[in-house]
Order: C-alpha cells, then sequence, then structure tokens
C-alpha cells in the first residue's frame, strides 16, 4: 500500500512538471473543443458507479463532454487524494465529505464556485438543506454542489424474529425495547445486535438519542465527559460486554453489512446509502425490513444525517467543463434521476421522493420519517483524525480493559487536544 501511494505521488508530481511545462496555469482553460475533453470523476462506493454513470449519459449528450468515473474504496480513498494533491493531479470533480472538507477548502485545493452559483441559471443553493450548504462554505465562499443526505434506520431480520418468536420492531420502541429484543434474538447461530464501532452507524445515535453531545458548536471542545454522552456509550458498549452483539475478534473479520447479509445477525443500525447493496442481496431482500431507531429513555428521537459534496479541483485543467458537471448536478433533473436509480437520498429540496419509491422490498419510509429529527454529523477540520482516535479508544472498553467512563475521559482530554491543535 506504502509503495502504491508513493508511487501515485510519484507519477502525480511527474504529471503536474509536465502540466507546468506546458504552462496551463490553473483554472486556465485549455482550446480543445468539449468533445475533446474528457473529465477525471474521483468516488469511492462502487454501488453508486452503476447509477451516476446512467445519469452522465445525459451531460455527455447536452454538452460533448465525456467524464470517466474512478472508483477509490473508502479505506484508501483520502489516503491517494492526498497524494494526488500533493502531486498536483487531483480529478477533474470529485466526492467531498464533511471530515475533510474543511482541510481542502482552507488548503486552495477546492474551485471557489461563489460567482459561478451565483451567475449561473441552473445552480441555486436555495435548493439544499442549509446545513448541508453551510458545511461546503467558508468564510462566506461556497465549495461545493450538495449531493446526497443520508440517515440511519434499523434493519431487522424477519426470519430470525420469527424462529425466536419474538414481536417484530415498531417506531414505538426505547432503548429498552431493543436492549431485549437483542437479548432474546441471540443464540449460538445468531446474534441479536451488530454494534457498529464506527460512528455515523453506532454509538453517535445513541448518544444524541441521550440528549448528549460528541463537539460544541464552535469545534474547540469535546462532548464526551459529558454524563449523558457516557450514558449512552455506555448502552453501545453493554451490547457486546452481555454477548448480544459480536465482539472485536468478529466485526474485525466480518463487518455487520456482512454478518446481516449472512444471517447471523437480527438487527443492524444502517445508512441509507447501503439500500443498492443490500437490496440486490438475496437473503436480505426476501428476509429482512427496516424500522425506526429506537426511541431514547426519555423519548428522545434522534438519527445522525450527513451528506457528500460534488467539488472541483482548483487546477483543473478543465475549469469551465468541470462547473458544468457541477452545475448539471446541482439540476432538479440531474438530482431527481440520480435519486431514482437508488443510490442515494437526494440533497435537493423536493427531488428525495424518487429514493423513497426505488424499492418495495423495504419500509425505505423509515429513512425519511427520521429526517426531521436528524443531528448533523459531529465534524471539525481534521475531524477523520478524532473519529479514528474514538474508535480506538472504544475498542478498548469494549474489550473490557477499561471501564467506559475511563475510556470517555480519556476521549475527550485527546480529543480537547486535538481540537486545540486545528485553532
Amino acid at each position: 500500500m506504502k509503495k502504491g501511494v508513493f508511487l501515485l505521488a510519484c507519477a502525480a508530481a511527474l504529471m503536474c512538471l509536465s502540466a507546468c511545462q506546458k504552462q496551463h496555469a490553473p483554472g486556465q482553460a485549455q482550446s480543445a473543443s468539449a468533445g475533446d475533453v474528457t473529465l477525471k470523476l474521483g468516488i469511492w462506493d462502487k454501488n453508486q458507479e452503476g447509477g451516476i454513470t446512467q445519469v452522465l449519459k445525459d451531460f455527455t449528450a447536452q454538452t460533448g463532454v465525456k467524464v470517466e468515473v474512478e472508483i477509490t474504496p473508502w479505506e484508501q480513498y483520502w489516503t491517494l487524494l492526498e497524494a494526488a494533491a500533493t502531486g498536483g493531479a487531483l480529478p477533474d470533480v470529485f466526492w467531498m465529505h464533511s471530515n475533510q472538507v474543511i482541510r481542502y477548502e482552507s488548503s486552495g485545493l477546492l474551485m471557489d464556485l461563489t460567482e459561478r452559483i451565483e451567475n449561473s441559471d441552473i445552480a441555486d443553493l436555495a435548493n439544499f438543506p442549509p446545513d448541508l450548504v453551510g458545511l461546503y462554505s467558508l468564510n462566506g465562499r461556497n465549495y461545493a454542489i450538495p449531493k446526497d443526505l443520508d440517515t440511519i434506520a434499523l434493519f431487522y431480520n424477519k426470519k430470525i424474529f420469527d424462529e425466536m418468536g419474538v414481536a417484530y420492531p415498531t417506531d414505538q420502541w426505547s432503548w429498552d425495547d431493543f436492549a431485549d429484543a437483542a437479548r432474546r434474538l441471540t443464540n449460538e447461530e445468531h446474534y441479536g445486535y451488530a454494534a457498529a464501532l464506527f460512528g455515523q452507524e453506532g454509538y453517535f445515535n445513541f448518544i444524541f438519542q441521550n440528549d448528549g453531545w460528541v463537539i460544541s458548536e464552535d469545534k474547540k471542545t469535546s462532548g464526551f465527559d459529558d454524563p449523558k454522552t457516557i450514558e449512552a456509550v455506555q448502552f453501545f458498549v453493554d451490547f457486546v460486554r452481555n454477548g448480544s452483539s459480536p465482539d472485536l475478534s468478529v466485526t474485525a473479520e466480518n463487518t455487520p453489512a456482512a454478518l446481516l447479509e449472512a444471517g447471523k445477525v437480527a438487527m443492524g443500525t444502517f445508512g441509507s446509502w447501503m439500500l443498492s447493496e443490500f437490496k440486490s442481496n438475496e437473503y436480505v431482500a426476501a428476509n429482512c425490513d427496516i424500522q425506526l431507531l429506537p426511541k431514547g429513555r426519555d423519548g428522545t428521537r434522534a438519527t445522525v444525517y450527513n451528506g457528500l459534496g460534488w467539488v472541483a479541483a482548483a487546477n483543473t485543467e478543465h475549469p469551465e467543463e468541470a462547473w458544468k458537471l457541477l452545475e448539471f448536478f446541482s439540476s432538479r433533473e440531474a438530482q431527481k434521476k440520480l435519486s431514482a436509480t437508488g443510490i442515494a437520498i437526494s440533497a435537493f429540496l423536493g427531488a428525495s421522493d424518487a429514493w423513497y419509491k426505488t424499492s418495495d422490498l423495504f419500509n425505505l419510509k423509515a429513512y425519511a420519517d427520521q429526517i426531521p429529527y436528524g443531528r448533523f454529523y459531529p465534524f471539525s477540520r481534521n475531524a477523520v483524525v478524532w473519529h479514528n482516535m474514538i474508535d480506538e479508544k472504544l475498542r478498548d472498553a469494549l474489550s473490557g480493559i477499561t471501564s467506559v467512563p475511563d475510556a470517555c475521559r480519556d476521549i475527550t482530554r485527546t480529543m480537547n487536544q486535538m481540537l486545540a491543535a486545528e485553532q
């Protein structure tokens, strides 16, 4: 992997040198006609390739600009993107995430779209949720077109519930109902719940359902030492401690999604982006359904929500064509078509209904019903660093090496140091 990253960085550096020798200044369009231009589009989810490629046919038909989709799995995406950025060889257009956006914006790596959006008859940021628009803005400047909106819901295996004589989850389930069902659904063949060591699909939801918090609005303070946060993390960890969720030795080899697909777990909390995979999985399609997440102990509903952004490289050799692609993605028509492919819930207000109608296999309405209770995904300039740190320190709590309160206090101290270094 290290060798691959090094070679990519070298290749990117050579590409950058070649570009400089041709005297292509950043942001300067080439003279080639649109029909001669092929844009590179970087994404990380192979499940979305088909839908995006399908919609891109409309873009090429309208503009003559061809687009080549490049897929790099999430585990390598940011490493390779950083190497490409160092060498001046970023894709022309690519996906951006809240974990990384401030770094890329403040480093001058993203095309500033502010004036282009203001002068466009198509792109209008009023068509998107304010939180997502704000996420991809810095100092009053806009750097992305919001792509999608995601929430988390509860998948459950009806076959296992039936075999164990447990009633299906309802939209009124509380934490106690959830924990009790997980224990009753656990035996030598399967677990009741797969606790994901991934905040967005796991413990962040429980923290918000308990009125806890992760990071302050000013991005300076961790909330992991708040008693309500500690209580929520304890609730999450107890699934593993009491055996109703697989331990780390199991999840190190099998993701919660893989366990659901193999019939080895009765319940899992999954993001809406998993629909494409689950509806194409024969076992899940035949045996599973979706329900709202359980309510917290005081009745609080909450789900983490987030959304990706379409961005362009500041130094792309095809700035006009790259902008045309972003502008295309900002339109109701493109957003609705993307949503209708089932790859993700559109961020365009009023265009998301198409996603909920893409499959009658599951109760997709559960994702929609939780949007009003959404809490925005916790992020800061270097969020990926402290997100990974939290996961690592929670491993000790899940393994019983340390207590949950001690782990949370340790997370708070370390996270506060990391946040201070960001200022």
